[in-house]
Parts: structure tokens; C-alpha cells; sequence
């Protein structure tokens, strides 16, 4: 019998199917892996954004995390939203307490719609506590820029800000250049920095706005490769084929920004 590799995905549910935790299942189960999960906040959203948040209780959070971590494990363990400085606090100390090494971690700040879903305290608690003891880093511009502290316009400046990010103590970042100015004739290209190589990695361009979900399934596709003992560099190669199909058979589901399709 094949082993079974496990994707633990802590972060928040969307009720309109298209990211969150739904997309990281999605994801997870499309590349052979058994998904967990972990809610940290329940949202209210369909495709024109989010109407409203609710936060899980820190308590709950960690009891959720000692059920699955107790009894059945994880070979990674992979987050997404999270609101407050309490629950990424709450989520750090289980994994220190649980001595998890395989950690990805998505820094969703802002929903597809506009909509802030970290708060400012919850940002520093992230690079205080939670970089140091992460494995990759998957922050798209918008969250790289916020958290290297600088502006990327140019493919040299996604490099610049993968170091900088990596002095905050992330092992590997990955910054996806979906949001560059001017790439649309070029293709998309993300960036990844080990510490002391960088490596690119580029797909055309694929012109629609059904994009929802694309991070949260970046991310979990490349937990999953992680699980089952990939390189980073393998990994992050599979990745940016599996997303920029998932974006090829993305589904036109309403009048907003409909979800990427991981299954198509």
C-alpha cells in the first residue's frame, strides 16, 4: 500500500467555493494527497468579494489543531487567513509544540474584492513568530511589497524583496508576479530565493478575470508536492504548471471575479 501523505491547511472558509479552504481541498486531493483542515475564520463572500468575517475563537483554533496533530499528523502543514495576532500566536504554538518543520505559508492580507483580511497586529505577529519557523513563503506583490517594506515594478525588484524577506527568517520565499506592471505581452513570472540562488519561473499570460483562488491554490499544490518529499525547486516548477492551467479552466460562475479550477 502507497503511504498516504497529509496536507494540514489552516486558514478561513469561503462560502462561495472559490478559495480558502475549499480551494486548498481542491487543490490537495487534485495532487494525491489526504487534506485537513483547520478554520480559523468562517466568511460570508461569493464572487464580488466578502460581506462579512467570523472569528473563530482562539481556543477552538488550538483545539482543532491538537485533535488532527494528536491523532493523525501531518507531513505539512499549510495556513492561509489569519484575522488576528491571537490566532497566529495560537497557530505558532502548535507548531513548535507539535515540532512541525514542513510549513508554507500564504500571508493572505487582502480578498480578491478589497477586503482586509489580516489585521495590521496580526502582520507583525506573522513576521515576528511565524517566518522563522516557515519553510516557504508564498506572498503575491501586494503582500511581498507590505512586507519587505518597498515598492516592485521590475522582475529585479521581486528579487530584492525575496532577500529582504528572507532576512525576516523564511527559509524559501516564493513571490508570484501576477500583480507586475506591464507582463501581460511577457507572461507571468514568480520568484524563488533559497537564500542564495534565485530561480524563475515563467507561463504565458492568460487574459480573464477569473482569478479567485489562485493564491490559496498556489500555495496548497505546493504543500502537497512538499508532503511527498519534493524539492523546493521541483516543487515551485509543478506548481506554476498546475496554477496557470487551474487559471486556463478558471469558471466564469457570476458577475464578479469567478474561482480558478484546479480540476479542470
Amino acid at each position: 500500500m502507497n503511504r498516504l501523505f497529509k496536507v494540514l491547511c489552516v486558514g478561513g472558509s469561503d462560502s462561495g467555493g472559490g478559495a480558502g479552504i475549499q480551494a486548498d481541498l481542491k487543490a490537495v486531493h487534485a495532487c494525491g494527497c489526504y487534506g485537513l483542515t483547520v478554520i480559523t475564520a468562517l466568511t460570508a463572500q461569493n464572487t464580488r468579494g466578502v460581506q462579512d468575517i467570523f472569528s473563530v475563537p482562539q481556543r477552538f483554533i488550538a483545539a482543532q489543531l491538537d485533535a488532527v496533530l494528536s491523532d493523525i499528523g501531518a507531513d505539512t502543514l499549510k495556513t492561509g487567513m489569519m484575522l488576528t495576532a491571537g490566532v497566529v500566536t495560537t497557530v505558532v504554538r502548535k507548531i513548535e509544540q507539535y515540532g512541525i518543520k514542513n510549513v508554507v505559508v500564504d500571508p493572505v492580507m487582502i480578498a480578491k474584492g478589497g477586503r482586509t483580511i489580516m489585521q495590521e497586529a496580526a502582520r507583525q505577529a506573522l513576521v515576528k513568530k511565524l517566518l522563522p519557523l516557515t519553510r516557504v513563503l508564498t506572498p503575491n506583490i501586494p503582500e511581498a511589497e507590505s512586507l519587505a517594506q518597498m515598492k516592485i515594478r521590475s522582475v529585479a525588484a521581486m528579487k530584492k524583496a525575496a532577500a529582504a524577506i528572507v532576512d525576516l527568517g523564511v527559509e524559501n520565499v516564493v513571490i508570484k508576479g501576477g500583480h507586475l506592471p506591464g507582463r501581460r505581452n511577457s507572461g507571468s513570472i514568480d520568484i524563488l530565493y533559497d537564500g542564495k540562488r534565485y530561480y524563475e519561473f515563467s507561463a504565458d499570460w492568460i487574459e480573464t478575470k477569473n482569478t479567485h483562488g489562485t493564491g490559496c491554490t498556489f500555495a496548497s499544490v505546493l504543500a502537497a508536492n512538499l508532503a511527498q518529499g519534493k524539492s523546493i525547486v521541483d516543487a515551485v516548477a509543478q506548481v506554476k504548471i498546475l496554477v496557470t492551467k487551474a487559471i486556463e479552466h478558471s469558471l466564469g460562475l457570476a458577475n464578479g471575479h469567478g474561482p480558478v479550477n484546479i480540476l479542470g
